[in-house]
């Protein structure tokens, strides 16, 4: 009897020993993203295996951001950094340096082709200086991710990843990604086709923020701002006045505003040329989960629509 007690225990601490094992190997993976779009990429991929925390939520400018110490505290917390890259987040470096953190990084844009400035510039976008208030983006415009086809090389990139950071579950992330970036090329197809009745000479809208320019390139399309890539950026008397000539001239009548600036300088410039305000674009952010874009593939599929509605009827 004592040897079959004795038995019995070893096994139940055995047990024991077993489930707690397993439950620790079941928490999920500590990651935080830098901006609301890498942390709805990463979580479609990371599923129920991953606990991202976002620093700069739906509705948040990544160029104004000021991080806390509950972001700090957060991201010393973390296995695993998801960002932007291309000098997106000025404030980064800083934040990790005083965070204590020791994982690693992922830089989503790695391997996108970038749209140098100078560039858009050529393509109709007008001169600025991208050095605002200290916030420097670099030669590069870093709104990547708004070209579908970049939004498949962030997700290959957030797949490798997770799989260096959590080995156990790659194969779930590698199906994810599979899954996720299927639906990406679904989605780029179908809004080629919405668009693809447009004249070429509609093709012209303006907007708020200089955040389009992969969009632009990618489907046709001639974003014009006055306002230079950063949020930050205020334009002058000389740039407004450039946007509502060219307006004019080339009959412009999409203007839109963009969800994380100002909506005054468009509704001004939409005033004074009788352009229509064709609705809000996201650029920067996703919205709150009850708005018209809480994920990636909802942003595109609202931007495209409210951008295909306004160029078909203007």
């Amino acid at each position: 009897m004592i040897h079959r007690r004795l038995f019995l225990g070893l096994a139940a601490g055995a047990a024991a020993i077993l489930s707690l094992g397993t439950a620790h190997a079941q928490e999920p993976l500590p990651v935080v993203a830098s901006f609301s779009i890498l942390g709805d990429m990463t979580s479609r991929i990371g599923g129920d295996h991953v606990a991202v925390t976002t620093l700069v939520g739906p509705g948040g400018d990544a160029h104004v951001f000021e991080p806390t110490p509950a972001d700090a505290r957060a991201l010393g917390r973390a296995k695993l950094l998801v960002t932007n890259g291309l000098q997106f987040e000025g404030w980064l470096p800083r934040l990790v340096a005083t965070s204590g953190f020791t994982g690693e990084t992922a830089v989503a844009a790695t391997g996108v082709t970038p749209i140098a400035f100078s560039e858009e510039e050529h393509e109709g976008h007008h001169d600025h200086d991208h050095d605002h208030a200290g916030h420097d983006h670099g030669p590069n415009d870093p709104h990547a991710w708004q070209d579908l086809a970049n939004g498949q090389i962030y997700a290959r990139n957030i797949v490798e990843a997770l799989k260096a950071a959590d080995p156990a579950n790659a194969g779930d992330y590698e199906a994810n990604g599979a899954t996720y970036i299927a639906e990406m090329k679904a989605l780029d197809t179908q809004i080629r086709a919405e668009l693809d009745d447009v004249p070429a000479e509609a093709r012209k809208v303006v907007t708020s923020h200089d955040a389009f320019g992969y969009f632009g390139k990618a489907y046709g399309i001639a974003f014009i701002a006055p306002n230079g890539v950063s949020t930050e950026a205020e334009a002058s008397a000389a740039d407004v006045a450039r946007i509502i000539d060219q307006i004019r001239d080339e009959k412009i009548r999409a203007v839109f505003v963009e969800t994380i600036s100002d909506p005054r300088l468009v509704e001004r410039i939409a005033a004074e040329t009788g352009a229509e305000i064709g609705g809000s674009l996201f650029s920067d952010s996703l919205s709150a989960p009850d708005g018209p874009a809480p994920t990636y593939l909802d942003m595109f599929r609202h931007n495209a629509g409210e951008l295909a509605k306004a160029l078909k009827t203007s």
